[in-house]
C-alpha cells in the first residue's frame, strides 16, 4: 500500500508541474515575464515602424500612379493604414507599454525597391502601374505574414483582445491585396502589354 501511495504522490506532483508550465496569463494587463512575450513586444515595434513608414510612402505611390483606379486604391489604403497605426497604439496600451517603433529592415527594403521602380519606369505608363502594384503587393504580403503570425502569438500568450485587433487589421491587408490583384487583372496588365518598348 505504501508503494502505491508514494507513486500516487509522484504522479500528482508531475500533473501539478505540467499544469503550471501550461498556464497562460489571464490578461494582457497582467505581468508577463517570458522570452516569447519579449519577442512579441519587439515584433510589434517592428510592424509599428513599418505602418508609420507606409503612411509617408503611400502618397508618393499615389502620385506616381497613372490609373485613376490605382490612385484611388492607394488613397483609400493610406487612410486604412493610419487606422492600423492607431490600432497598434491601442495594442501597446492594452499591454501596458509605451508605443515605440523599431526600424523594420524588411519594410525599408521593400519600399526602397518600390522607389526604384518609379525611377526606372516611364511616367504616365501602365507599365509603371504594374510595377507599383507589384511593389504594393510585396508590402501587403509582408504585412499579412506579420499580422497573421502576431495574432497567433497573441492567442498563445493569452492576449485575446489584442489578437482580435490584429486579426481585424489582417483581414484589411488581405482585402487590399485582393483589390490590387483585381486592378492588375482587369486593366493595368493588359494596357501595359500593349505599350511599345522605347527605342
Amino acid at each position: 500500500m505504501r508503494t502505491k501511495t508514494a507513486t500516487s504522490k509522484k504522479s500528482s506532483t508531475k500533473t501539478a508541474s505540467k499544469k503550471s508550465v501550461a498556464k497562460k496569463p489571464a490578461s494582457p494587463n497582467g505581468k508577463v515575464d517570458s522570452m516569447l512575450a519579449d519577442f512579441f513586444s519587439d515584433e510589434l515595434k517592428d510592424i509599428y515602424w513599418a505602418e508609420k513608414h507606409l503612411v509617408k510612402t503611400l502618397p508618393k505611390m499615389q502620385k506616381a500612379a497613372t490609373s485613376e483606379e490605382l490612385k484611388e486604391a492607394f488613397a483609400d489604403h493610406l487612410e486604412t493604414t493610419k487606422g492600423h497605426v492607431e490600432r497598434l497604439e491601442e495594442v501597446f496600451e492594452l499591454l501596458g507599454k509605451k508605443a515605440q517603433a523599431k526600424k523594420c529592415d524588411a519594410m525599408a527594403g521593400i519600399t526602397e525597391e518600390g522607389a526604384g521602380i518609379i525611377e526606372e519606369t516611364e511616367k504616365g505608363t501602365a507599365t509603371r502601374d504594374v510595377g507599383l502594384i507589384l511593389a504594393a503587393q510585396k508590402v501587403e504580403h509582408y504585412e499579412i505574414a506579420t499580422y497573421g503570425g502576431l495574432a497567433q502569438l497573441a492567442r498563445t500568450l493569452g492576449y485575446d483582445e489584442v489578437a482580435d485587433i490584429l486579426e481585424t487589421t489582417l483581414a484589411e491587408e488581405k482585402d487590399a491585396d485582393s483589390l490590387l490583384t483585381e486592378i492588375a487583372e482587369n486593366s493595368v496588365n493588359y494596357e501595359s502589354s500593349e505599350e511599345a518598348e522605347e527605342e
